[in-house]
């Protein structure tokens, strides 16, 4: 016999994964729902979301209203014990939090009040953050403000990027979703407000905050460029031109040379001076063209630009 009728609403692959386990757990999916089908990549090939495409593949009923503010009938005609949201990507109004019997609760990827706000996984690698985490709370109107239930840490490795993080947090929070619903149906679960003088505030990346800044000490040029991998992904600049990297490393060193200056190859990546080391890429993409390794970047353009600097 099916469990309780949850309403899922999530797009990207981490809330996926929290939809995966509630189906394995044999929870009773009735609707999911996820952000309309969105164009991407340098063909601007409209691409459903990582929900939606697991959806499909179970035979889920599935909505994706532009607009969910004036769009939301079929979730208020929809029967439903609990709605649960990870990631949904619009803010939900009350009516549609309040309608099912046990309302609703949200999965977000921080240990809260500790950044609230649409990227908390990139902002936690960027800020050098040695832990975070998953709680689950209930969702109210303000922005990830509502009391919390349950929260799991994650430890955050030296050489982890927003897109290895992520997938811990995937795991780590399909665990706790799958433990603590129990204790939400037979009203054992506690919630604790947040204590609002200790909120922070992880705001979706903006364009400026993807250049990397090559004026700062190594280990925040580090954080900063991997925090951003696998996506949006960091870049500087060379004589106007945008350079993504991919893929990076740091190497404390001692040198005397300018920050942003190109050091040319060392341990077989392309090495950029800063403050206390280099930052070491080793995989790069100029603009325009397609991403390749460090050696063969080096012996392309990477040669020519030896001991010049990237713009500042």
């Amino acid at each position: 016999m099916k469990k309780e009728k949850i309403i899922f609403m999530g797009t990207p692959p981490i809330a996926r994964t929290m939809l995966e386990r509630l189906t394995e757990a044999d929870y009773d999916v009735v609707l999911v729902v996820t952000q309309p089908d969105r164009k991407s990549g340098r063909k601007q090939l409209l691409t459903m979301s990582a929900v939606k495409e697991y959806a499909l593949s179970k035979g889920l009923s599935l909505f994706q209203p532009e607009d969910i503010k004036s769009d939301h009938a079929k979730i208020m005609e929809t029967d439903a014990d609990l709605i649960v949201t990870c990631a949904y990507g619009q803010f939900v109004p009350e009516q549609v939090l309040t309608h099912p019997r046990f309302g609703a609760v949200n999965l977000h990827a921080s240990l809260l009040p500790k950044l609230r706000g649409g990227a908390p996984v990139h902002k936690a690698i960027i800020n050098g953050d040695a832990e975070t985490g998953m709680s689950m709370m209930r969702m109210v109107r303000r922005m990830d403000a509502g009391a919390v239930m349950a929260q799991c840490h994650v430890p955050i490795s030296e050489t982890d990027t927003a897109g290895t993080l992520f997938d811990k947090l995937a795991v780590a929070g399909g665990d706790l979703l799958i433990e603590q619903l129990p204790s939400l149906f037979d009203g054992s679960a506690v919630f604790v407000e947040q204590d609002e003088s200790q909120a922070t505030f992880a705001y979706t990346i903006t364009p400026q905050e993807e250049r990397i800044d090559l004026s700062r000490p190594l280990s925040q040029v580090y954080d900063q460029a991997r925090g951003l991998i696998p996506f949006p992904i960091g870049h500087v600049l060379h004589e106007g031109k945008k350079v993504k990297l991919h893929q990076v490393r740091k190497k404390a060193a001692d040198h005397d040379l300018p920050a942003g200056t190109c050091a040319g190859l060392i341990d077989d990546g392309f090495a950029i001076a800063v403050e206390g080391g280099y930052l070491l890429v080793d995989e790069i993409q100029l603009e325009g063209k397609k991403r390749t390794d460090a050696r063969s970047f080096y012996n392309g353009v990477g040669k020519q630009w030896l001991h010049t600097r990237f713009d500042r």
